[in-house]
């Protein structure tokens, strides 16, 4: 059996993971030299319900990646405007460990493998072809492509090409492999209707910081600078993906994060008016490069899906991530990402495809997901168990929980207890 991933992020390293723990044989096409994406600048877990669902992957059997972070954090339970009990993961380690652990499970990566096109027979795809036309067979296929790129949609809903992670002038962008198989995307959209948001942060090399500002985040973890009244804009707050920081405070402040690098909470910041803040006189912008005008644009297609991830109108095609639906986060792309790799291998054997119950935050999650995507204004809203809209649903639900006791004995009692530690071959 063989489950060919298209997208190595943090969705198609876990959906790797899960299809071969099930007893498959499992290859990543990347398009990158990199594993993890948009993860490489990303480093923020466990903060809010993500700790709820970081420890449910853990008792469902799929705790691998989440430990992996856990040793990476360089501060823990660390609080700024709206979130708490936060672990900040170090990025700059963070890819060579997952790098490391996936290939020591005999999991083949393609890198520098840019998916362009697919070969179809009926309802089911036998290939993918690469941009060099050779031709990667499968027996299933998951779509981990994301939802940000190329240069051209950064153009057309942003301020152009932004010089981020992704770096598509050089490895070309990113390739719907669902649309590529003839299923129409689901296009995310702001509130007034544009098409896309802008990614959420940006980051600056620590050595930019003031010796000073730079010991009080490696003390404290994060730090929160007051921004001059002249320069305070509450309607860049519309722009944001990440609806979870679309407070107040962060128009009114420039929150600072430790991830290795400084993550600095805004879509993009002049230079000049980053410049004029205490420590950053020196600042400069490393993700996206161009971050003191825009950012990369993200969320602009979904697939269709059903609860298991299966993609509606291809029989051997699941999908994860952000392209399963606008959903926010590492935590969120680990849960999605498993589900569909393990659901794959269990396609593959002729077993019923596993739902997680609503129950389960992370169930809850996909199912509520899903449901807004069939409304026009679901398609504004981006979903993560660190706030917003959801979170506010998981605490109404009772699903948000920091007792590790308490959310294992959820787990046992549902009947999931390792479910994804499983080999069905």
């Amino acid at each position: 059996m063989k489950v060919v991933v298209i997208g190595g992020g943090w969705a198609g390293c876990s959906a790797a993971v899960a299809a071969k723990k099930a007893g498959a044989d499992v290859t990543i096409c990347e398009r990158t030299d990199l594993l993890l994406g948009l993860g490489n600048v990303g480093g923020i877990m466990r903060n809010n319900g993500r700790y709820t669902a970081a420890e449910e992957l853990i008792n469902l059997g799929a705790g691998e990646l989440i430990k992996i972070t856990d040793a990476c954090a360089k501060h823990k339970n660390i609080n700024f405007p709206g979130h708490k009990h936060a672990w900040l993961c170090d990025v700059e380690k963070l890819e060579a460990e997952v790098r490391k652990f996936i290939l020591s499970m005999g999991i083949k990566v393609n890198f520098l493998s840019r998916a362009a096109n697919v070969k179809k027979e009926e309802n089911k795809i036998s290939g993918i072809y690469l941009s060099n036309w050779e031709l990667v067979e499968g027996d299933v296929f998951i779509d981990c492509t994301g939802s940000t790129g190329a240069m051209d949609n950064c153009a057309k809903y942003g301020n152009g090409c932004v010089m981020c992670v992704l770096r598509c002038p050089t490895f070309g962008g990113r390739v719907s492999i669902s649309a590529k198989a003839g299923v129409e995307d689901i296009h995310g959209q702001r509130a007034d209707g544009t098409r896309g948001a802008f990614s959420g942060s940006c980051e600056i090399p620590r050595d930019s910081l003031s010796p000073e500002l730079l010991k009080e985040l490696g003390e404290k973890g994060s730090v929160v600078l007051k921004i001059p009244a002249e320069d305070i804009n509450l309607g860049k707050l519309d722009l944001k993906v990440c609806q979870q920081y679309a407070l107040p405070q962060f128009a009114e402040n420039l929150v600072l994060l430790d991830t290795g690098h400084i993550k600095v909470m805004t879509p993009f910041y002049p230079i000049d008016k980053l410049r004029k803040l205490p420590g950053l006189s020196n600042a400069r912008y490393m993700d996206p490069y161009s971050g003191g005008k825009g950012n990369s644009v993200r969320y602009l297609s979904a697939a269709p899906r059903t609860d298991d991830m299966k993609v509606i109108g291809i029989d051997n095609l699941f999908c994860a991530g952000e392209k399963s639906g606008f959903f926010i986060g590492h935590t969120e792309a680990m849960s999605t990402g498993t589900l569909a790799g393990h659901n794959a291998v269990r396609y593959l054997l002729g077993q019923p495809t596993l739902v997680l119950p609503t129950e389960t935050a992370i169930g809850d999650l996909i199912f509520y997901a899903n449901y807004r995507l069939t409304t026009a204004e679901g398609r504004k809203v981006r979903h993560t168990f660190s706030g917003a809209e959801y979170f506010e649903r998981m605490k109404e639900k009772g699903l948000y929980s920091t007792d590790n006791d308490t959310i294992k004995e959820r787990i046992e009692k549902l009947g999931l207890k390792d479910i994804f530690d499983k080999e069905l071959v």
